[in-house]
């Protein structure tokens, strides 16, 4: 046997060493849990044969505690590139047969080194976390490689779409990272995310709680919103990325991919002209409403199940990609609160950082009452989507179907914050506030007059043939399209239309804000 031959039979034992990550036993231990190993995410991820791995040699440069005796070919990640869809990516899957996928100095530079390929050729950034933690035998290097990758998410962040994809511990520093991307996956059951875990809560404040109440993905689905999307096994995790990933560019430079549109643009839902209720305080469903408007009803929605009162998510309108931001009639009446508002506000940004018209769908009544939203800052998170769209220099096109009061019309794209063509249905009502409410603001003083008089019933009667007056002048789109702030007035049934028509007027769409180092969004 030649020298060369003993050299590559040498690499090919290597090779099959390092795919073993942690050795047959911790991989049968993490096969026990329902969980893949780095390496069966991976594949299952991108297209088959298409994975290029990096670093797969890398050992760890410790001694401390005995750990030289552990080493490990690629040391607790897996990281790469390969297609999606024939589209590059960059991944890095961390590999908990490995020292429980603990980071190390050497695992950070792992991480680092794909994202700083990913960020000079403008492609995505997936990561698939599941870890332990820091690698506590190594100390402040663990510390130092967390704060290096984290400064790389800040640097990437609006320059290249960053994924991040839970699939069982993060824990203490490593959570940063995940929020720091641009949608977080957590699967049920199985994945936890929290700062501070169960040990020294109970230890601080005697409050005892479980890994899952802590910090399991339905908590962070409904209640923190730290998650964007949750998945019942790992499978369904990854199709939903792949999903994800078909709507979203390369980078910040491109345009949001386009797929050959097989729904009529100029179909029409006779049902929409039906939809808002005689009633204007009985709801409606507005996913019926989106679902008849976007290609092939196909919706990817955003945080389902967190500030249910607003809708976020991706469509197509004629085979291009467009976020959809819409308030819910059916969840406390469609109004905008801290949740509600810091929900929108993000995928706003998002879709601006990366091209991605906007369709907005307004019917608002107004921002939650009650010191519980004013204690908790809902003029800050108010502000916070109001910025967003006034910030935004992407397609914006809105559609007001029924009401849309006093701030919450302005925050909710108005043509003020440079919305570019901005529609109603004639069952719209733009107004400061709603007729009844008017009514009694504006003539309290004489109602008042009539009651002390006593009389009651002339009072009601007066009150009632004010409000009339009210309605007339306000509850309906023409007094804003008087003004030019509605660019017309629409029939529901061809909405789908003229949205379509719209994107297309505005796809050369040329804004740019005024040069400065950055704004200071109200945080």
């Amino acid at each position: 046997m030649s020298t060369q031959t003993e050299k590559i039979k040498e690499l090919m034992e290597l090779r099959a060493k390092a795919r073993m990550g942690g050795g047959e036993k911790a991989i049968e231990k993490q096969h026990e849990k329902n969980k893949f190993t780095a390496r069966e995410r991976i594949n299952m991820l991108l297209d088959e044969g298409s994975f290029e791995e990096m670093d797969m040699f890398v050992k760890h440069r410790c001694t401390n505690f005995g750990m030289e005796k552990k080493q490990y070919l690629g040391d607790g990640v897996v990281t790469g590139s390969g297609t999606i869809g024939g589209r590059l990516v960059y991944v890095f899957a961390q590999d908990f047969t490995v020292s429980a996928g603990s980071l190390s100095e050497m695992l950070a530079s792992k991480i680092c080194k794909v994202m700083d390929i990913a960020m000079k050729v403008g492609a995505p950034v997936i990561g698939l976390n599941d870890s332990g933690g820091a690698r506590l035998q190594e100390g402040i290097n663990a510390l130092a490689g967390y704060a290096e990758i984290f400064q790389r998410n800040i640097m990437s962040s609006g320059v290249i779409p960053q994924i991040s994809a839970i699939m069982g511990p993060c824990a203490g520093g490593a959570v940063y990272s995940p929020a720091l991307t641009d949608f977080t996956f957590m699967v049920e059951g199985s994945s936890y995310m929290f700062l501070t875990g169960p040990g020294p809560v109970k230890a601080v404040l005697g409050e005892v709680v479980t890994q899952e109440q802590l910090g399991g993905a339905s908590v962070h689905a409904t209640k923190s919103g730290v998650t964007h999307f949750t998945a019942k096994n790992e499978e369904e995790c990854i199709a939903m990325i792949k999903q994800l990933f078909s709507y979203i560019p390369q980078n910040n430079l491109e345009k949001t991919p386009r797929v050959t549109c097989t729904d009529p643009i100029d179909r029409m839902e006779d049902y929409l002209n039906d939809i808002i209720p005689d009633n204007p305080n009985t709801p409606y469903d507005m996913y019926q409403v989106i679902a008849g408007i976007v290609d092939n009803g196909e919706f990817f929605e955003v945080q389902p199940n967190f500030a249910k009162n607003i809708i976020i998510g991706f469509a197509r309108f004629n085979g291009q990609s467009v976020g959809i931001v819409a308030n819910q009639p059916k969840q406390l009446a469609g109004v905008l609160d801290c949740n509600s508002s810091r929900k929108g506000a993000r995928f706003v940004r998002f879709c601006d950082a990366f091209n991605i018209p906007i369709v907005t769908l307004v019917d608002v009544p107004g921002f939650l009452p009650g010191t519980g939203q004013e204690y908790n800052a809902v003029i800050l998170h108010g502000a916070k989507l109001l910025y967003a769209y006034g910030e935004a220099t992407i397609p914006k096109v809105t559609v007001t179907l029924r009401k849309s009061y006093g701030g919450s019309h302005i925050v909710m794209s108005c043509k003020q914050l440079r919305g570019d063509l901005n529609y109603a249905w004639p069952s719209s009502e733009i107004a400061v506030m709603g007729a009844s409410g008017a009514a009694s603001v504006l003539y309290a003083k004489e109602a008042k007059a009539l009651k002390d008089e006593g009389k009651v019933e002339e009072a009601k009667a007066y009150m009632a043939e004010k409000q009339k007056e009210y309605e007339d002048l306000f509850a309906n789109p023409y007094q804003a399209a008087k003004y030019g702030y509605i660019d017309d007035v629409i029939e529901p049934r061809n909405t789908r239309f003229r949205i379509i028509r719209a994107l297309a007027q505005l796809e050369n769409k040329k804004l740019t804000n005024p040069a400065k180092k950055h704004g200071n969004i109200p945080l």
